[in-house]
């Protein structure tokens, strides 16, 4: 499996530990295994239930509710690994919502959601791998969606009597459309983000957004949600969906946080999930080169590998350049966000899923070139790891939003949006 560079920066005990953990996980799925699961469109429960059987998907979860309690930089190891190991990018993603959605439980659910719920996602009997935020008419400008929750009459009608809010049978109303919500169909639960407050009666537009835990069974139960699948190029096993909310009635108590300042919940934590997707990248990055190297080692033309050819070796040894520099500045951000130091991690997440994104489709599209018309061929992989590396820069966000933050935030350049 992936060798390459493994040595580009010292782990510390615990980064050892999973990186030696997640790899042994992963030698039990080789690349036959991943290319029947893309081929077939089929999500790798196996691999995920591997993963859950040895804790793994509980390593964001607390101890004090059976998870590994562990961090960032110990999650960018997992999720390289996982990416490197032949999976690629498709297999981080199909379980980095299961890792990263757990967060907004731990930081902002009350004690007794926490009791109830984390414990289960610690030891894999229940999943929270679908997020629902983006909107058709709210993408990257996320405080324009129109989805609402609305308290019930009934919770109504006990505010007005000066009742404690919250009780047995308080409830929220959901209605509304998400779109690219992935993974609903491989989950137990989906966290929702809508506005508890329309837009026109808030002072500030980051205000009025809440996020609440959707028990999926409840809603299909509950003939309140439809969900339709969106055919895509990339990610085959991770499944998209649309998701329409009608009428869909969810307890008070899952409410997230506290109500109308779900934005902010966002955006916490969110540069520290986009350091774990530049790491996914140069996962990616890895196996594309790893591949690449293996065969213009073994292809020989002209009585000569082809990797003695400059034309071969210098695109690769460019993507190892790059994947370097992006793995070196991934880390320690990682590091960084680890320690009591004041830094700006948004300017350092930024810029390492940019610099990770593009290193990525460096090292993809030169895989490519180096198999030659084989390169198109599925049995080699590497299309399929160009095709998910062009998707990297376009998620979580784009590359140039990426820049837009960099220029405004570090540069101090006007704002361009």
């Amino acid at each position: 499996m992936a060798r390459l560079l493994c040595d580009a920066v010292a782990l510390t005990e615990s980064q050892q530990l999973v990186r030696s953990s997640i790899g042994d996980i992963c030698s039990d799925f080789d690349h036959e295994y991943w290319r029947q699961r893309a081929a077939d469109g089929e999500y790798p429960h196996e691999f995920v239930d591997a993963l859950a059987d040895h804790g793994w998907m509980g390593i964001l979860v607390p101890e004090a509710y059976g998870g590994a309690g562990m961090g960032t930089q110990e999650t960018v190891v997992m999720m390289e690994e996982i990416a490197a190991n032949g999976g690629g990018f498709s297999a981080a993603q199909a379980v980095h919502g299961g890792v990263y959605n757990s967060v907004p439980i731990v930081e902002y659910a009350s004690d007794e959601l926490k009791q109830d719920l984390l414990p289960h996602v610690a030891n894999g009997e229940r999943s929270i791998q679908a997020f629902g935020l983006t909107e058709p008419n709210a993408g990257s400008n996320s405080t324009a969606i129109e989805t609402r929750a609305e308290k019930s009459e009934a919770y109504r009608a006990a505010e007005r009597s000066d009742a404690a809010a919250a009780k047995d049978g308080d409830e929220y109303v959901i209605n509304g459309q998400k779109i690219w919500t992935s993974r609903v169909d491989v989950s137990d639960y989906v966290v929702v983000v809508a506005r508890t407050t329309p837009q026109a009666e808030v002072e500030k537009r980051t205000h009025g957004i809440s996020m609440f835990l959707v028990d999926l069974e409840d809603a299909h139960n509950q003939g309140a949600l439809e969900m339709e699948s969106i055919p895509k190029s990339a990610s085959e096993f991770v499944h998209s969906f649309e998701l329409w909310f009608d009428d869909l009635r969810v307890p008070a108590e899952n409410l997230i946080g506290v109500e109308g300042e779900g934005f902010y919940q966002v955006l916490d934590g969110l540069n520290e999930e986009r350091l774990v997707i530049a790491a996914e990248c140069i996962g990616l990055g890895r196996l594309a080169l790893e591949r690449a190297v293996e065969y213009a080692t073994d292809r020989e033309v002209f009585d000569r590998a082809i990797g003695s050819n400059q034309a071969i070796q210098h695109p690769l040894a460019e993507a190892y350049a790059r994947l370097q520099a992006a793995k070196q500045l991934t880390y320690n951000a990682a590091d960084r966000a680890a320690s009591d130091e004041d830094v700006d991690l948004g300017a350092y997440a930024n810029a390492a899923k940019f610099l990770a994104a593009d290193a990525a489709y460096e090292a993809a599209d030169a895989a490519v070139q180096t198999h030659g018309g084989f390169g198109v061929a599925r049995e080699y992989d590497v299309e399929r790891y160009f095709r998910e590396a062009r998707l990297t820069r376009l998620v979580p966000i784009t590359q140039q939003l990426a820049l837009n933050y960099l220029g405004e935030n570090v540069l101090g350049l006007p704002r361009s949006y």
